[in-house]
Parts: C-alpha cells; sequence; structure tokens
C-alpha cells in the first residue's frame, strides 16, 4: 500500500508538472513573493519617517506587518485588495454607487457597444478594402495613422464635439471604444479575406461563381479564424477604451470613475480593487469569445487556435 501510495503521489506530481497546473501556480506564487515584498520596500520610507517622529523603537517583524496593513499604502498587499473586493463586490447592493459589479456594469455596457460598432466597422472597411483597389490604396494609411494618435489625446476633443450636438452618457464612451477596436478587426480581416490562394479563387472562376459567391463560399469561411482571432484583440482593447473614456468626463459612474476618485482622494487599496476588477472583466470577454470561436469554428468542422 505505501509504494502504491507513493507510486500514485509521484504520477500526481508528474501529471501537475507536465500539465498547465504546476507552471501557472509557480508563476503565481512568485508574483505574490515580489508583490509583499514590493510592499514592504514602496511602504517603508514612510513607516519608518513615522516611527523615527514618534521616537517608537521599530524592528523589521514590526515593519512588515505596517506596511502589509496601511490604510494609504503607495503598494498594497494583495489581501488588502481582497478586503477590499469582499466590500465592494459582496457586501455592497448591486445597485449601490459603491459597489464595483454596479461600476463594472457601467463599463462594460459602453464596452460591449463599442465593440460592436467596431466590429462593424471593422469588417465593413476590410471588405471595401479587398475589393476595390481605389480603398485599399487612399483607405488604409489613413486607418492605420489614425492609430498613431493618442487616445488621451483625442477622447476629449470626441466628447466635446459629440456634446455639442447632443449626444452625452454611453455614446461618446462607446465612440471611443470603437475607435480603439476597429484597428485590429480591420486588419486582420483583410488578412483573412486575402488568405485564399490563387488556385481557389482560379476554382471558383472555372465555376463561373459570381463575386459574390466567391465572398460567401471562400473568402468569408477562409477568414472566419483570422476574424476571431482579431475580436480577442480587440474585445480587451475595447474595454481599455471604455476605460480611458470615463477619465476625461469626470464621470461618477464606471471604473475609470473609481480610477479618477481613488487618485483624487489618494485611495490606492481603492485603485488596485478597480484595476484587479478590470483586469478580471477584460479575462471573461476575451473568454467569452473564445468560447464563440469554438462554437462557430465547431460547426465549419475546424478547430481554434
Amino acid at each position: 500500500m505505501t509504494e502504491h501510495a507513493e507510486t500514485s503521489k509521484l504520477g500526481l506530481w508528474r501529471r501537475l508538472y507536465d500539465g498547465k497546473s504546476f507552471p501557472v501556480f509557480v508563476v503565481v506564487l512568485s508574483l505574490l513573493i515580489l508583490w509583499y515584498a514590493g510592499a514592504v520596500y514602496m511602504n517603508s520610507d514612510r513607516l519608518i519617517d513615522q516611527y523615527e517622529r514618534g521616537k517608537v523603537e521599530w524592528s523589521w517583524q514590526q515593519l512588515t506587518e505596517d506596511a502589509w496593513s496601511m490604510e494609504r499604502p503607495i503598494l498594497p498587499a494583495p489581501q488588502q485588495i481582497v478586503v477590499e473586493l469582499r466590500k465592494t463586490v459582496l457586501e455592497k447592493k448591486i445597485t449601490s454607487k459603491r459597489s464595483l459589479v454596479y461600476h463594472s456594469y457601467v463599463t462594460i455596457s459602453s464596452t460591449l457597444v463599442g465593440f460592436a460598432l467596431g466590429a462593424l466597422l471593422g469588417v465593413l472597411l476590410a471588405v471595401g478594402i479587398v475589393h476595390l483597389e481605389t480603398l485599399d490604396r487612399s483607405l488604409m494609411p489613413w486607418i492605420i495613422a489614425s492609430q498613431t494618435v493618442p487616445i488621451l489625446a483625442i477622447a476629449p476633443m470626441i466628447i466635446v464635439v459629440l456634446g455639442h450636438i447632443g449626444l452625452t452618457g454611453l455614446v461618446p464612451k462607446a465612440i471611443i471604444s470603437m475607435y480603439l477596436c476597429f484597428f485590429p478587426i480591420t486588419i486582420g480581416m483583410v488578412k483573412g479575406l486575402r488568405s485564399p490562394d490563387v488556385l481557389q479563387l482560379d476554382l471558383m472562376k472555372t465555376y463561373s461563381a459570381s463575386a459574390a459567391q466567391v465572398f460567401w463560399k471562400l473568402r468569408m469561411p477562409a477568414s472566419i479564424p483570422f476574424l476571431f482571432a482579431s475580436l480577442k484583440v480587440a474585445i480587451a482593447i475595447s474595454l481599455v477604451g471604455a476605460i480611458v473614456a470615463e477619465l476625461p468626463t469626470g464621470a461618477v459612474e464606471g471604473l475609470g470613475a473609481r480610477l479618477l476618485a481613488g487618485s483624487y482622494y489618494g485611495q490606492t487599496i481603492q485603485i488596485w480593487s478597480a484595476l484587479v476588477a478590470a483586469s478580471v472583466l477584460g479575462m471573461l470577454l476575451v473568454w467569452a469569445v473564445t468560447i464563440t470561436e469554438k462554437l462557430v469554428l465547431g460547426r465549419t468542422g475546424r478547430e481554434a487556435v
């Protein structure tokens, strides 16, 4: 029994080592160790200054404990962020303005609207660029150039212009989100629509296929993997755009508003909890696109990359 138990234990460790769990565990553990050490290092100067002013004798153990429990630390410890997330996610009503669930809902609303608009715009531009040489030569350079403008510079202008014509609230944030996410979709779809080789195109010509038939039966199916690869990038960028769009508006709702309020009042724990919520939200959105990709490609007999 002992030898069998030892063999089973070794087999378990071998499976963990060969699989994905063990590397992920090692990376997470290493990040946590560095995080805790960084919290002590970043917060130590302020604490030591307080000790010296109060003429308090201190030890490294006391310094470490105080560094991990400061009310307004420069770098909060992980457990402080967990406590803040528990308070703002589990202990607050969803409709409360202090609930991260409520603020996440506000941000994800503009994210999804902007993503939908960006996907539609990106696909339409890609179709036009592939089928019209004039658009390929004239429009593509402008599409690339549009992404060289910092979003923090253009976001206030978009908000002011749209506000002047009466468009406020969700619409300006969705437009800024769309502005960021349409680019990877356009580039990916152009690459995908052009992915069929010459022999496949010549075969369609021998069948006397029309341009619409070539598009729907050859180009479009070939572009699906490229489209979903672009959508995964675009949905994450769309979330970033929605958060950035909330900053210049002085918004009181959304994850961007939580970041802004935290920076105003020096609430670093609030800032970090909003960042963690945004990262989790981004992972969920990318996961949703990945699941959709598997379902769509499964129906076509392909496997998701």
